[in-house]
């Protein structure tokens, strides 16, 4: 058996026994690996130890329970094998740099640390030939923008350590509260507003010091004399695209797991295997409304070969 298919059947017994007791001495049992050389392929593949990836994904479960204002913080986290209310505390401040009672107050917008796919590491397909990875569907093609698209919408800095590597950070998601506050403002804006295409660009800002400049904001096709404050213009311009389409089970899983898993895959394999540098930017165009699947797409423009 490859080595990664063998932590990928030790994440997937993690993931089906997250409310009890997992030591890495039986999860080395389960693929047949000793515990010395178990834990060194799994953080070599995972990029974690394998018990604070368990912490981890406890914590990304606990985080969905917290919703619940019904339960008792105390009994979520007995349920996921925190040991106490201050032993949960404190893990959950330390991951995401606020107590449970301040996230439940707020329910702010979390990253939280995804189960990786670790075979999408191994698997390389040509430009047209989806690729089916858990339950999501990826299909890298060439794209042609014949005309360039305006949207408006919100901008804010983002903390590049504290959002990269997608899905590998944790902490407040910066986009995500972005995309919340769009939504709840969205109708500031004139009537010509396209609700059916939204669009998410992340690009440099001041690399230096450590930002990039992330906007979110829907499609239009007349820009108004005069924009609300806080609101501004961006433009996704002609020319040749690389485009990853991304469809999911739900829009939910969509934009949390789906899109980390994608950016990782586009970034990390696709782009550098086929030997593809692109301009300082990625596109993240969201097709509303649809009914049979959630569905988004990735877009990059690749430099041309010097």
């Amino acid at each position: 058996m490859y080595a990664w298919k063998t932590i990928e059947q030790s994440l997937t017994f993690i993931e089906t026994h997250l409310k009890e007791d997992i030591s890495t001495e039986e999860l080395a049992n389960t693929v047949g690996l000793s515990p010395f050389y178990f834990q060194r392929l799994f953080k070599q593949l995972v990029k974690k130890p394998v018990q604070e990836y368990v912490k981890l994904r406890r914590l990304a479960k606990v985080t969905e329970h917290l919703k619940d204002r019904e339960r008792r913080i105390l009994d979520i986290a007995l349920d996921y094998g925190f040991s106490s209310h201050a032993n949960f505390t404190r893990a959950f401040k330390e991951t995401y740099g606020m107590t449970p009672d301040e996230y439940r107050k707020d329910l702010p917008t979390l990253n939280t640390f995804n189960r990786p796919q670790v075979s999408m590491n191994y698997v390389l397909v040509d430009e047209g030939v989806p690729l089916v990875v858990g339950d999501i569907v990826l299909e890298v093609q060439r794209r042609t923008l014949k005309q360039p698209e305006i949207y408006l919408g919100l901008a804010a800095e983002v903390n590049i350590s504290e959002q990269m590597p997608v899905g590998e950070s944790t902490g407040i998601d910066v986009p995500g509260e972005l995309w919340k506050r769009y939504h709840r403002e969205k109708e500031l804006l004139f009537a010509g507003l396209d609700s059916g295409v939204e669009l998410g660009m992340s690009y440099m800002g001041d690399s230096a010091q450590g930002y990039f400049t992330y906007f979110a904001g829907g499609l239009v096709q007349e820009i108004p004399k005069q924009l609300p404050k806080g609101f501004w213009k961006q433009e996704l311009t002609a020319g040749e695209y690389i485009v990853c389409k991304i469809e999911a089970e739900s829009f939910e899983d969509l934009v949390t797991v789906a899109l980390n898993q994608a950016n990782n895959y586009l970034f990390s394999i696709w782009l550098p295997r086929h030997n593809f540098t692109t301009e300082a930017f990625a596109a993240e165009k969201y097709y509303c409304g649809l009914e049979d699947m959630a569905s988004m797409e990735i877009w990059v423009k690749p430099l041309p070969l010097v």
